[in-house]
């Protein structure tokens, strides 16, 4: 299990970016930067991110003794965690899914992003989850949990989204990343779905074959099945 030491600020830039701060610093495996609002945040890709106060924003120092191309996994791991905290603030009919490669989306609308940084020794792990304000600006679909009929406030939130982030990491360390694969697949597009997926500056269109042992995005296209490492789902459902 990972002991979390949560360290709070009012208003900061980035949350990323202090954690990376402390990273250099020596900070611990499992520190946590939570702030009530950013005003410099970003998501993948250096995307803006929407932070007003109301939402959860916290980035937490990872220490892991991986080899650096497995720490593309730790997405994955994350998006399992949130989902399964939102799943147990949201009404029991409804359920968090999941959009390669690792946004949380309940109704269609997006509700979390993660993203996951390099600090030198310790890897960056990014959440930023809307509880009570949908963000403005945005180009895509949004959701919040109380929009979506939860009951939430933010400090809940968090703690039900580290609960559920050490025990996914606990199944990823015992087990790998097959169980982690397995319960993404059962929360994502369903297999055969159309996707179009932008990659640098071209889409690629096809139909979504599931993701491979290291993650990377299986779509079945015209001249067969192609393996995409990065790249930007966009459906009908959310960008």
């Amino acid at each position: 299990m990972i002991t979390f030491d949560v360290r709070h600020y009012d208003s900061i830039g980035s949350t990323n970016d202090e954690a990376q701060r402390l990273a250099a610093e020596g900070a611990p495996h499992g520190t946590v930067v939570h702030a009530d609002q950013q005003t410099a945040g970003r998501g993948r890709l250096a995307r803006r991110w929407a932070s007003p106060p109301g939402n959860l924003y916290l980035s937490i120092v990872l220490r892991l003794d991986v080899p650096p191309a497995r720490s593309a996994e730790i997405g994955f791991v994350a998006a399992l965690a949130v989902a399964d905290g939102v799943d147990a603030l949201l009404p029991r009919q409804v359920r968090a899914t999941l959009k390669w490669p690792n946004d949380v989306l309940v109704n269609d609308g997006k509700i979390a992003g993660i993203l996951v940084e390099d600090a030198g020794d310790a890897l960056i792990l990014g959440i930023g989850l809307d509880v009570l304000q949908a963000p403005s600006g945005v180009s895509y679909k949004v959701s919040t949990i109380v929009g979506c009929g939860g009951l939430a406030t933010v400090d809940g939130a968090r703690e039900r989204v580290l609960a559920a982030l050490s025990n996914w990491f606990d199944t990823w360390r015992q087990d790998g990343f097959a169980p982690i694969r397995a319960a993404w697949l059962a929360r994502a597009h369903p297999i055969g779905s159309a996707l179009n997926v932008r990659v640098g500056e071209r889409f690629v269109s096809g139909d979504f074959a599931g993701i491979d042992a290291d993650g990377a995005l299986l779509l079945d296209v015209p001249e067969g099945r192609t393996r995409i490492v990065a790249g930007d789902v966009q459906s009908g459902s959310a960008e």
